[in-house]
């Protein structure tokens, strides 16, 4: 039987409206399993409201009555780790550990609004002039937005709501149309944690909703991750309407490799990094640049590891890979590896007819490796956001750094190497917005910020860590001066001398 899924309106279930729908599938089985509910205008205004009157008490309440919730909200969250993975795995795809990882990865962020009353301390500079004080403080700016991509349906959105929440915003969160339930089983814990009516609300949508939240007045911030195009808009419509932006886009996340790198560490780094969560991942190595002679020796030991790779449905617990989302995105894959010899590229592996065993109608791709990849292929110029890994050729450090600093994205980037010069001029050198030194997946831990550089950020703040404070805060600066009591009006006594 088919499931449906609706919207989380002021603290409970509300039933969509609208009439239309949005398929929802397994993609190891390629079935659909749900129906999700498309908002209307008329439904996007009605969550709009719901959080603009539970600002009203939520935007004054206090830290600790905050952070009790949010302390009690982690324990759920903790608690519920596999039932919210299960949900990933069914409308994902990813294999369960992949799925209980990125939860474990939300839960950091949990962690750090839960520690919120420090990064909300003010400043204060007294006697400035005489008697006069000047005080700085941040307050929330409203009701603010999450538009949050497939591919990490329960860690992306913790990536924004908790510290939004945490710093006295109320919150309406559009998770993507294509796995939907974590989504609801997160507002479902937040109220059992004793969350107010209307602070967090989830809105299931497409463009419509997403085009209603743009312009809608009552919305003060919009957080987004998705595709580079996606990203533009979002930044270039919100910001005409006078909201705040952070749009994350797109990548092409490059990994140099040094002539003195351990070649194996640097296999394992690239395999696990190109095909984990089935290259569906903003942060995944796209494109490996071999510098020198070692390129042979290093993509045969990344063939060597790709081929024994197990692919199967995230449900078995020996699989390392899963399917991918839709069978339209499949395809999509399968065509940058169809065309790569014509444009130049040597296929060393071509995963495109894959498939699994029982489940041959779920959306299957097997691994990919292309060689001597030219920059001009599209396999090299397009974000694939699958499991394809270009491997790129320099003569020198310097005609590599020059390839990743031509690239129009700058997300993150890596470099491998045992010469610790080379890799601090690397991390002073390179054009990107995260660096990883001998580390494939540079994810900054939750008290540090999240984001790229040219066409991978739109608007000026990261995510998460001080910059997610700072976005969802705008800052007040205070002077104050006051008469000395002692200059009190005739008949008024204070209790202090005239002469003071």
């Amino acid at each position: 039987m088919t499931k449906t899924v609706h919207h989380w309106i002021g603290g409970k279930t509300v039933e969509g409206t609208s009439g239309n729908w949005g398929p929802v599938t397994d993609p190891a089985t390629g079935a659909v399993t749900t129906q999700v509910a498309l908002a209307s205008v008329e439904e996007v205004d009605a969550a709009v409201a719901a959080a603009k009157d539970a600002f009203a008490t939520w935007g004054t309440s206090s830290l600790a009555q905050r952070t009790t919730i949010l302390f009690k909200f982690r324990a759920l969250l903790d608690a519920n780790r596999d039932a919210i993975a299960e949900l990933i795995v069914a409308e994902h795809g990813k294999v369960h550990s992949d799925a209980l990882g990125e939860v474990a990865r939300g839960l950091e962020i949990v962690d750090l609004a839960c520690g919120i009353t420090t990064q909300l301390k003010g400043e204060l500079s007294t006697q400035v002039s005489n008697r006069v004080d000047v005080a700085s403080i941040r307050q929330p700016v409203g009701v603010v937005a999450g538009i949050t991509p497939f591919n990490f349906p329960a860690m992306v959105p913790m990536w924004m709501f908790p510290i939004a929440i945490a710093t006295g915003n109320t919150f309406i969160l559009k998770p993507s149309e294509k796995d939907p339930s974590p989504a609801l089983k997160i507002a479902e814990l937040l109220a059992e944690a004793g969350l107010p009516d209307g602070v967090f609300n989830v809105l299931n949508g497409d463009k419509v909703s997403v085009d209603r939240l743009l312009e809608h007045p009552d919305v003060s911030a919009i957080s987004f991750v998705g595709s580079t195009p996606i990203a533009r808009h979002i930044h270039t419509t919100a910001s005409a309407n006078g909201k705040r932006v952070q749009a994350l886009g797109g990548a092409k996340n490059h990994m140099l490799v040094l002539p003195d790198a351990d070649l194996d560490a640097a296999a394992d780094a690239a395999v696990s990094a190109a095909y984990g969560s089935a290259g569906e991942r903003c942060m995944a190595i796209s494109a490996v640049v071999a510098v020198g002679a070692i390129g042979d020796e290093l993509v045969q030991k990344i063939r060597e590891r790709a081929e024994k790779i197990k692919i199967g449905p995230g449900t078995d617990p020996t699989s390392e890979m899963g399917p991918l989302i839709t069978a339209v995105h499949r395809d999509k894959v399968a065509s940058y590896v169809h065309g790569a010899a014509d444009e130049g590229c040597e296929v060393v592996l071509d995963g495109t007819g894959y498939t699994v065993e029982g489940h041959e109608n779920g959306h299957w791709i097997g691994l990919s490796l292309l060689d001597h990849v030219p920059t001009t292929a599209k396999a090299y110029q397009d974000e694939i956001f699958g499991p394809v890994l270009c491997v790129l050729r320099a003569e020198t450090y310097e005609e590599g750094l020059a390839l990743i600093n031509g690239s129009r994205f700058g997300n993150g980037t890596a470099i491998f190497t045992r010469d610790g010069g080379a890799a601090r001029r690397f991390q002073m050198e390179v054009e990107a917005g995260m660096v990883g030194v001998n580390v494939p997946i540079p994810v900054p831990v939750g008290y540090h910020s999240f984001g790229g550089w040219k066409d991978s950020l739109f608007g000026d703040h990261h995510i998460y860590g001080t910059d997610g404070v700072h976005f969802y805060t705008r800052g007040k600066v205070v002077t104050t001066r006051w008469p000395d009591p002692s200059e009190a009006p005739a008949g008024v006594d204070l209790g202090f001398p005239r002469n003071h």
